[in-house]
């Protein structure tokens, strides 16, 4: 055995996915709440709170109350390092959940109790069945008039093609919510409601037969006891290597904004996730508890600190032990780093880091030296695969409202473009610049971050385009001439991406 095995036996990398809505930063709130990792939760909400969440740091995630941008979060929880990494749920930014979801072991789906399973969900949900991540799942908002959780259930396991094992099931709901059976510790957690921080003295009742619970909780604990029968003779037993396979989702019922079934969640997280696993390069399996360091930059976020404008890359160890200063080669340009300002997270806040092992994630801070899938190594040529690139949908125009600040808006095309939210094209015909995304809201905070992290106000407007390929060519027999022959004679419909120019984008223009 390694001598690292410990190490990252410990470790528990997870992401939390979900509809929009449904209550996922809130549930990363509390993770961290009762991990002890911050003493307040925060407020997911618009406008005028007086605290917002940890994992919303960027300001246009304060101002509309929603996640834009993946967050990183790392706290420590009964001797296991906990990497949370909460995903934004609208489907604009998926790109960027996707990058996320090859960097976990383990994913914790949030569902609305009241909406059921919705459209971003099913999505998320195909990319980790394609990886077979193991899936924890959390059944939100309890506490408010929502659907029955068989039929819940049902949904759940006829449209994510999962079975399900409950390991909590509610007594009640909205105004009779009285709490969470829990089938496996056969007690009752009683809810109570409006707590901002860790009661440490919950009301728990021993016994799912006890007969003070038919007394004190009425017709809802009859309701739920005969459902508990029904699923008991129904559902399966859970089964870890189902689990582990991504083919069985134990799932728990809960008010992430009450604090409530919380606990259950982030145990079950320690309990159950996997620890960091082997890991596929074109040329080999690399095994977590390796002696030499291997990791891959799934995410680069800019200006995370304005007043630096830094660039940070955000790097999942898949094997071996970092430490600060040592020797690390870039396998894509062969270029080596002495990383000293290497961080850990807890969101926009960050810590220099002194080491690391597999299954952490570690922050860069870099120049355009790194980027999105580059493998790092102590020397062996290594490239790990899997990381997904996505087409653009949309196109738009961008140009700066004042001509003075163009350098500042080519600046920040170039690093928003790192970043992979958007791609930066410049078309050979023509010096107006265009930007392609997946989703509209991405070209809003394009224009956000470009006028105040940046400075120079852009004004983005619609293009003829809807569709984008890219052309490559051999080397062999001619094939720089033909490339540059068919540049020629299409040069109203070919781009250059990203900025400076390194590759060749056929555009094709939207029907009249």
């Amino acid at each position: 055995m390694s001598e690292l095995s410990p190490e990252v036996r410990r470790r528990r990398t997870f992401a939390i996915i979900s509809h929009p809505d449904a209550g996922k930063t809130t549930l990363t709130e509390k993770l961290l709440l009762f991990s002890g990792a911050i003493q307040i939760a925060g407020s997911v909400k618009a406008r005028k709170a007086s605290r917002h969440a940890t994992s919303d740091w960027m300001e246009i995630e304060k101002q509309r109350g929603i996640s834009v941008a993946s967050s990183v979060m790392q706290m420590e929880y009964r001797g296991c390092v906990i990497n949370l990494l909460d995903t934004p749920g609208h489907q604009d930014f998926s790109e960027d959940t996707y990058r996320v979801l090859t960097a976990v072991d383990a994913a914790l789906m949030v569902i609305d109790a009241a909406n059921g399973v919705e459209p971003q969900t099913r999505r998320l949900l195909q990319v980790c069945r394609a990886r077979n991540t193991p899936i924890l799942t959390f059944v939100n908002k309890m506490d408010r008039e929502v659907q029955e959780p068989l039929n819940l259930m049902d949904e759940i396991e006829r449209e994510l093609g999962m079975t399900v094992v409950p390991f909590t099931w509610p007594v009640g709901m909205a105004k009779f919510f009285g709490g969470v059976l829990d089938l496996r510790k056969d007690q009752m957690r009683v809810f109570r409601p409006g707590e901002d921080r860790v009661a440490g003295d919950e009301e728990v009742i021993d016994g799912l037969a006890n007969p003070a619970l038919a007394q004190r909780f009425g017709a809802a604990y009859e309701q739920s006891a005969g459902e508990i029968d029904l699923v008991r003779e129904a559902a399966p037993a859970f089964d870890e290597a189902e689990f582990l396979a991504g083919r069985q989702t134990p799932m728990f019922f809960g008010s992430a904004i009450n604090n409530f079934g919380v606990q259950e969640v982030l145990d079950a997280l320690v309990d159950l996730a996997p620890a960091p696993a082997q890991r596929p390069s074109l040329q080999r399996t690399v095994n977590p508890d390796e002696k030499k360091f291997t990791g891959v930059v799934f995410k680069i976020q800019a200006n995370m600190d304005p007043s630096h404008r830094d660039r940070i890359a955000f790097v999942r160890v898949a094997s071996g032990k970092f430490e600060r200063g040592m020797r690390l080669k870039v396998v894509r340009s062969g270029k080596e780093l002495r990383p000293n300002t290497v961080v850990t997270f807890m969101s926009q806040r960050r810590e220099l880091l002194e080491e690391a092992y597999a299954g952490d994630i570690i922050g860069i801070p870099n120049h355009g030296v790194l980027q999105l899938g580059d493998t790092l190594t102590e020397g062996e040529a290594l490239q790990f695969t899997g990381l997904p690139f996505f087409a653009p949908e949309m196109f738009r125009t961008v140009e700066v409202a004042d001509p003075l600040r163009t350098k500042q808006l080519k600046a920040g095309l170039q690093q928003l473009g790192e970043e992979g939210a958007i791609q930066v094209f410049r078309p050979a015909a023509g010096s107006v610049l265009m930007l392609g995304a997946v989703g509209q809201l991405q070209f809003e905070v394009v224009a956000h971050r470009l006028e105040h992290e940046y400075g120079c106000k852009a004004r983005i407007a619609p293009a003829r385009y809807n569709v984008a390929r890219w052309v490559t060519c051999s080397d062999e027999n001619g094939g720089e001439k033909e490339l540059q022959r068919f540049i020629d004679h299409n040069a109203h419909r070919v781009a250059f991406e990203p900025l400076p120019v390194t590759t060749v984008v056929t555009l094709e223009a939207a029907p009249v």
